[in-house]
């Protein structure tokens, strides 16, 4: 029997769910749908998240992207960019799919979190990330007046966790063993202090230029510009909780006194600690 005799359409929403950040217009299941032809193919006007169920199947867009799916993959099909997907031939289809925009979806892709470039997360486990969909939308009834707002929060939670679980599959091989204990290591203040990149280089196997550069061209920053960082993240922490002053957090992250710790600061996050303190403060 061919695909299209086999055709279901579950509809998830009955109308969009609009929100000052973001709206999800249409939600729901789609089995054994006709592939779109890569000869032919369509330009949406927002964002499509589809995440499939069973099959196999291709993706091609205008940029030259050449993917073949399987259960476990999402896409992200992004407007104005001509694409096309579909099953396999003979291969079961079923997928499920959101159509959203909006503000918070246009920040994200500024700030490259959603990017054309990386239209496929590789996710696995198909049926856990289903259920999770599902809940966006069928948790409660709809018709309530905050249920739009909290959909939309679920919604956003349900792609953040998938944008992070493609990040931690796809990271080198190896990684993880040295560089999260140097990330840990780097970034926690001990009892005794703050150690030294120099210090932390033997701790997990390398030697020091070995360390500086693996950690540099992994994470995009020199070791020691990462701690300095973590340190003065720390300090906005103790300012927050109000509990030291500003020479006991100096003395703290190893700074000589409050005029260097204030310059760090600065040049950090663009105003000193103390107008830090008064803004978390309410002054």
């Amino acid at each position: 029997m061919p695909p299209a005799a086999k055709y279901k359409a579950e509809p998830w929403l009955q109308s969009p769910l609009r929100t000052p950040v973001g709206e999800i217009e249409l939600a729901g299941l789609l089995r054994n749908v006709t592939g779109i032809d890569p000869a032919n193919m369509r330009i949406l006007r927002r964002f499509t998240l589809v995440l499939m169920v069973e099959g196999k199947g291709y993706y091609r867009d205008a940029r030259g992207t050449k993917l073949d799916l399987v259960p476990g993959d999402v896409l992200l099909i992004f407007p104005e960019i001509a694409h096309a997907y579909g099953p396999m031939p003979g291969s079961e289809w079923t997928q499920i799919y959101f159509v959203f925009d909006g503000p918070q979806f246009q920040l994200w892709r500024a700030q490259g979190l959603l990017a054309p470039e990386r239209p496929l997360l590789r996710l696995g486990v198909a049926d856990h990330w289903r259920r999770r969909l599902h809940e966006v939308v069928k948790a409660e009834p709809l018709h309530r007046a905050g249920a739009p707002l909290r959909a939309m929060g679920k919604f956003l939670y349900v792609l953040t966790d998938m944008i992070a679980a493609d990040a931690d599959a796809s990271r080198p091989p190896g990684r993880d063993a040295w560089l999260e204990k140097s990330l840990q290591l780097l970034g926690k203040r001990a009892n005794e202090g703050w150690l030294a990149p120099q210090e932390v280089a033997p701790q997990v196997g390398l030697s020091y230029e070995n360390f500086r550069k693996r950690f540099s061209d992994l994470t995009g920053e020199a070791p020691a510009h990462y701690q300095k960082r973590r340190r003065l993240e720390w300090a906005c922490a103790s300012i927050c909780h109000g509990e030291s002053t500003l020479k006991e957090i100096a003395d703290t992250l190893g700074f000589c006194d409050v005029f260097h710790f204030s310059k760090a600061f600065k040049q950090q996050f663009g105003f000193t600690p103390s107008d830090y303190r008064r803004r978390v403060r309410g002054h």
